[in-house]
């Protein structure tokens, strides 16, 4: 095994990857896969799961994949999908909870409905999700080598940006602070706790603002970098957690936002500052 190799590689690690059909969380599948782990994809649409590890399979890369519904919006479907899991590995290296959902309307008309269901999937679905498959992780956890829980949060969540979005933005934030205190409480078991918190990215649930080549150059004149975020963005960060890199870092939000999060608006003195 090479040196870069022995840093990053995932090889015969299993890992699931909730929401992992579309968007970020296939861009997570496949850079798993493409670096040798077992990924097990599970979102609400059994179907394009199973296709996209198709896909994935038909790449010849290192790793391999399987896909299934499952769905963290309800106490239920959580249960069944922990379960279904259980039923397919007894250990546990890899937990990607990137299962997500939004709302966005204008202030005056946002509902009340829209906090709860954001906040079932965001918050609730990714927290039991984990407490029920803790024991695959502490199965799959050395000192050497510690399991990996990864989250899903947003620069929304760690900047005071609503977009009208003000149930997701919220519930990112909790999903960063519940990430430092599982964090905390997971670091006698050997598992390290860690969050993502992207900007722009191609996704369904972005496609209001990139489905296109003209939205997305839209969105990506907002960006410090000057443009929206890549796959591979995701990969090298996502493998720099789950690989031999990794091993040491824990309640880390890792902004992957082309600099949105340090960008203040403005000069504290104008001009004069420049």
């Amino acid at each position: 095994m090479s040196y870069l190799e022995g840093l990053f590689s995932v090889m015969g690690k299993t890992a699931l990857v909730t929401g992992g059909a579309t968007g970020i969380g296939r861009m997570i599948a496949e850079a798993l896969v493409r670096a040798g782990a077992h990924v097990v994809i599970a979102s609400r649409k059994g179907e394009a799961c199973e296709a996209v590890a198709q896909e994935l399979n038909a790449l010849d890369a290192g790793g391999t994949a399987e896909g299934f519904a499952g769905d963290v919006a309800t106490e239920a479907g959580v249960m069944a999908l922990a379960g279904e899991v259980k039923v397919r590995t007894q250990r546990l290296h890899i937990l990607v909870n990137n299962a997500g959902k939004s709302w966005g309307e204008p202030l005056e008309q946002f509902p009340h409905k829209a906090w709860e269901g954001v906040f079932s999937v965001n918050v609730a679905g990714l927290f039991t999700l984990t407490q029920q498959l803790l024991p695959l992780l502490e199965s799959a956890a050395s000192d050497d080598d510690p399991s990996r829980v990864v989250n899903l949060g947003s620069v929304m969540g760690a900047q005071p940006i609503g977009e009208n979005a003000y149930s997701y933005a919220a519930s990112k934030a909790a999903v960063h602070h519940l990430t430092r205190i599982l964090a905390q409480e997971f670091a006698g078991r050997r598992i390290t706790v860690n969050a993502f918190a992207p900007g722009p990215f191609q996704s369904r649930m972005t496609a209001f603002a990139t489905g296109d080549e003209a939205r997305r150059a839209v969105v990506a004149a907002g960006v410090p970098f000057g443009r929206i975020g890549r796959p591979d963005d995701i990969a090298g960060a996502l493998l720099f957690l789950c690989g031999r890199g990794g091993a040491y870092t824990t309640g880390a939000i890792i902004p992957l936002d082309g600099g949105i999060g340090v960008e203040t608006g403005g000069k504290l003195f104008g001009e004069m500052a420049g």
